[in-house]
């Protein structure tokens, strides 16, 4: 009687090949996830109905409203080096007292904003949360929007009667 014996060879090339098609299938549907996840979570904070969405070439961009603030969503793409970011504008510039409101948002960057931070783009001090595609959790993702959006609408209208230019 005579035992089979796989060629090693050739299992190995097999189950290499499964397994890169199982990875790559858990890639695919991890990244198409990414888009879903952000509009389950915009669904859910969306206080008005008032989310839209962009769809370019160059990524996704959605906004919506969560309190007295408008939240954006953006993401780049699906490879690891894309980015998710997520930020809500609070206060434009110029202000008065620009330098005690620095001071004031380095403080609360220490101790306030959790992954968060507060920034300032485009003449306007923003909330936001930024980081790359790879290994993204939908976890992750639900709590940047949250946090920010949180800390945004928790600190806008205060920061905008303290610091708004007369």
């Amino acid at each position: 009687m005579t035992n089979y014996q796989p060629d090693a060879e050739a299992v190995s090339t097999q189950s290499l090949s499964s397994n890169q098609l199982v990875n790559e299938l858990i890639e695919d549907s991890t990244q198409n996830n990414h888009a879903d996840v952000i509009e389950t979570v915009i669904s859910s904070l969306d206080q008005d109905q008032s989310a839209m969405v962009n769809h370019t070439e160059s990524g996704h961009l959605w906004k919506f409203k969560y309190g007295s603030v408008e939240v954006f969503v953006q993401l780049t793409g699906n490879t690891d080096d894309d980015t998710f970011t997520t930020w809500a504008q609070i206060l434009k510039l110029p202000v008065q007292n620009e330098a005690q409101l620095l001071r004031k948002l380095l403080e609360m960057n220490w101790s306030d904003t959790f992954e968060a931070r507060f920034a300032l783009i485009d003449e306007q001090v923003v909330v936001v949360a930024t980081r790359t595609v790879a290994e993204l959790s939908p976890g992750e993702i639900s709590r940047a929007i949250t946090v920010v959006a949180s800390i945004a609408d928790d600190n806008d209208d205060a920061l905008q009667a303290e610091f708004s230019a007369a």
